[in-house]
Order: C-alpha cells, then structure tokens, then sequence
C-alpha cells in the first residue's frame, strides 16, 4: 500500500476544517448510536466476499462505539482505505486529502509540521467509513501529549507456517515477564495472525525511552529463545519464528485500533479479549464485522473499560 499524496497545508490549529465539501445536516441512527454524517451508497460492499456493507461497518462502530471512543478520540490516526472495496486498490493515508468530510478534524505536529488527522466523536469515525476506510491505526498518545505515549504495543507476527499455539504461548509468555515487571498488561486480537500485548502507561516517559524499553524487552526474548522469537524485521531474520514488533513504538508510528476492523479476508476485527479466552484457545481472527461470535463477545463485560486508569509510569533502571 502507498501513501495517497498529501494535500496542501493549511493553518495550524486543532480546529476540524472542512475539506471540501458541505457538512451534513441529516441526522441517521445506526445501533444506537447517532450521527449527522450521510453515508453515499451505503450498500457498497466493501468486504463483497462477506457481504459487509459501508452501513454494516458503520453499524458495527456504533455497536462498539462506548468502548472503543477512548482508544481512538483525540488521538493521531492513520487510515488504510479501499473505497472501492478490499478487493480493490489500498492505500495508507496520513494527511488530508480532496473531499475529507468536516468531521475529520486536522493539526499541524510541532515538531515537524506535517498534517495529523484525528476526530473527535462518533461523527468522526462516520466520515471515516464514508471515505471507505477499512482500518483505523493510531499513534500511542493522544494528541494534548504527542511526546508522551501512553501505551506500549508489543505485537506478535509469526512468519508464515508458524503455528498460532505458539503465537498463543509467546502471547502469555510476554505476560509473564510484564509481570514479574509489575507492569499492567492487555491483549487483544489482531484480526489476522496475532494477538497485541498492550502495555497502559502514564505519560511521562518520551517515545525514545518507551521504544528502547520495547526493543530491550523483544531483544530479551530473542536472546532466551533465538529458535522462536525474533526482534529484527527483515524477512531473513523471521523465518520460522515470532517477530516481536516493538516498532510500534515509535513517535509517528501506529497500531491498528481496538474494535477496528481489518482489511483482511473474513472481515475481521480487533477484538480486545481477556487472557483466560487467550489460554482457552481464542483464534487471533475469532471476530467478523456482525458475526454472531461477535456480538456474543460484546455482550460480555469490557475486558479494557479500565485500560487507561490502570496506567503507570515506565522507569527505567
């Protein structure tokens, strides 16, 4: 996927600007949750395998919505869309472009005045379905504290062939040494291969003190098992083992947001889970967008309602 070209700059403030194009003034519930964005051709399926339309992923947000709005209002976004599908053409987005609904709100990082885009409510991520986006990728900060992360992601992606028991065992592996580190820890699915070990934090620590403290840790776990786990990305170094992404870490990098869904075949989602489903057996693409097991797992209590208030400082040393 490549990045759509970036439009023209515009002033810095982190006020939502429009981007061509009117605000809606129509006023539409889906699952209970409402919103003034009209989505255009909303049968258009954008997973035609499995029969997910853009009113199906926008009624899923809504569904989800009191649970996911933490982990992704006001904070950097970047987009993976596929308006014609994800069958079709894909791309990565970071910037404004042509046509981007009010709703989606911009400002200008100060450190290097690039464009950030984030939104601020549930009409937000309506504008994001309507622009076809099919996965929703945040920074680890929200955007009142952009260099002060407040999670660290470790994420578990087995080269191919490697078996999901073993993606499983590192998953719990990697939650026994958080402990003994009286760290706090959540998991969730990826929605394709792994699971996602996230870490909350207090912010205090800046991006190059979290991503040292990540690669420490997946270099520790390479070192203890060099036949399992691996904390280099080139595709040499991965065969037959787990790469242990502590690039997510970085200022500017991003993870693909709890309740998400994923531009993947099944039309996936990833799902926040408990650690007991993870030792039972829980598939790493248990969840489609609607599926009955879906919903059932949504019907139980919120694994991360208490994710950020369970946050701590990371000290080194």
């Amino acid at each position: 996927m490549q990045e759509k070209p970036k439009a023209p700059a515009g002033k810095a403030n982190t006020k939502a600007k429009p981007a061509g194009g009117k605000g809606e003034t129509s006023v539409k519930s889906a699952g209970g949750t409402k919103t003034v964005v009209k989505l255009s051709h909303p049968d258009k399926l954008l997973w035609p395998q499995e029969k997910v339309s853009k009113q199906g992923l926008l009624d899923h947000y809504a569904l989800v919505w009191p649970r996911m709005q933490q982990f992704v209002v006001n904070r950097p976004l970047s987009l993976v869309r596929a308006p014609d599908g994800v069958g079709g053409q894909r791309f990565f987005q970071k910037h404004a472009s042509a046509g981007m609904h009010e709703k989606i709100a911009m400002m200008k990082d100060p450190m290097d005045g690039e464009e950030i885009l984030f939104i601020r409510d549930f009409d937000g991520v309506a504008a994001l379905v309507q622009l076809g986006v099919v996965e929703i990728h945040i920074w680890g900060c929200t955007i009142d504290e952009l260099d002060k992360p407040d999670q660290i992601i470790f994420d578990l992606d087995p080269d191919e062939g490697v078996d999901v028991k073993a993606v499983r065992a590192a998953a719990l592996q990697i939650r026994g040494q958080l402990d003994e580190l009286s760290l706090p820890h959540f998991v969730k699915t990826s929605g394709g291969k792994g699971y996602h070990v996230v870490v909350p934090l207090k912010p205090s620590a800046d991006w190059d003190e979290v991503k040292d403290f990540a690669h420490d840790f997946a270099r520790a776990l390479e070192q203890a098992a060099p036949d399992r786990y691996t904390a280099t990305l080139s595709k040499k170094a991965r065969t037959g083992k787990i790469f242990v992404d502590y690039l997510r870490n970085g200022r500017g990098s991003t993870t693909v947001a709890p309740y998400s869904s994923r531009a993947k075949k099944g039309a996936t989602v990833s799902m926040p889970a408990i650690w007991a489903e993870i030792e039972a057996g829980l598939a790493p693409n248990a969840f489609p967008v609607d599926d009955k097991t879906t919903l059932k797992q949504l019907a139980k209590a919120d694994p991360w309602a208490d994710f950020f208030k369970q946050g701590k400082p990371l000290k080194r040393g």
